[in-house]
């Protein structure tokens, strides 16, 4: 049996190729992928050649076993059926929806304790937003936002939206989110952000603070999360900081360098910087969390937002760079694009 694969080969160049797939093993079962969903952050900075060679892709997910060095298979949103049952696989495998942390290809081979079976109620388009609303709760538990407090959240890709559907259901003073596509700030609003600003313009970073209490006895953000993937970012939501105010830092940015201004306000205003990623949770807060339990509230948010209604391109695997040379050339069109099989 073939399957076909997507391989990043050189920066901004992506192949599709055919290779052998033996049928499963001892306890292995067959998906058929359906859909997968492309990154617009991790998967861009690879395609544009700016993720680190020498980093491992993941060392918690076995699918994603090597390093960022050119060719390689990335991914790590597939929704697929079980085809076919290897020996001493437990019984009612076959025919199941999964969810897998895999690369994007037509067909590959996990043992059950790699898949996520789909609830009944949740269709495959919004189940492929799994690992990026698993990534919006984990912002979540560490920023741990509180009632009445101002939020700014920099960044409304797709993780950023998702975030900002969630932060919606907080009884906040204020929900502030900044993006520098038009089509992104509407739907921002729209999923409940009380505001959403252009942060390219001179006058953003006023009108950020004119939102967040600049004359209260308050001023400035309670909490900033800077998931843009922009390290310019993150000195704009630094400034936008309140006294003893807090700023989680969930972009990657690869080879990218970050200039920050830490010699002005920032010293004497104890602003906290913490370091956000959904590879491990918290130490503080692994007494009651694990990733059973994560997994189970990313599910529950699913069903709640049904973000299928973020998927604005599709494009078959055989056109996959297509997809990619959109996504890196014309961001202003793009939320979520995803891969059909």
């Amino acid at each position: 049996m073939e399957r076909q694969a997507l391989y990043f080969t050189a920066p901004r160049q992506v192949a599709v190729r055919a290779e052998p797939l033996p049928s499963p093993s001892f306890g292995q079962v067959l998906v058929k992928t359906i859909i997968s969903a492309i990154s617009p952050g991790t998967e861009l900075l690879i395609y544009r050649g700016l993720a680190p060679a020498d980093l491992a892709k993941d060392e918690t997910i076995t699918a994603l076993a090597g390093d960022f060095s050119f060719p390689l298979k990335y991914g790590y949103a597939a929704v697929g059926q079980v085809v076919e049952v290897g020996r001493g696989v437990a019984p009612g495998w076959e025919d199941r929806l999964v969810f897998a942390f895999h690369p994007h290809e037509s067909h590959f081979l996990a043992t059950p304790d790699e898949l996520l079976q789909l609830p009944s109620d949740l269709a495959p388009e919004d189940a492929v937003f799994f690992p990026n609303m698993e990534t919006a709760v984990t912002f979540l538990l560490d920023g741990q936002p509180l009632m009445g407090e101002q939020v700014a959240v920099f960044g409304q890709g797709i993780v950023g939206l998702l975030l900002t559907a969630l932060l919606s259901r907080w009884p906040l003073s204020v929900l502030l989110t900044l993006d520098l596509y038009a089509k992104r700030r509407l739907l921002s609003e729209d999923l409940g952000a009380h505001v959403s600003l252009d942060p390219s313009t001179p006058e953003t970073l006023a009108r950020m603070l004119s939102h967040l209490q600049g004359n209260g006895p308050y001023p400035g953000a309670d909490l900033c999360y800077e998931v843009s993937g922009n390290p310019a970012a993150l000195d704009q939501a630094i400034a936008a900081t309140g006294f003893s105010g807090r700023v989680v830092i969930g972009s990657w940015y690869g080879l990218k360098r970050s200039d920050l201004n830490l010699g002005g306000s920032f010293h004497r205003s104890r602003v906290r910087l913490i370091g956000s990623q959904v590879s491990s949770i918290s130490p503080e807060l692994t007494g009651r969390w694990n990733k059973t339990r994560r997994y189970q509230v990313t599910w529950q948010m699913l069903g709640q937002v049904k973000p299928a209604r973020f998927i604005t391109q599709r494009f078959p695997l055989a056109e996959a760079g297509r997809a990619y040379e959109l996504i890196d050339q014309h961001p202003e069109e793009v939320i979520q694009v995803i891969l059909e099989y």
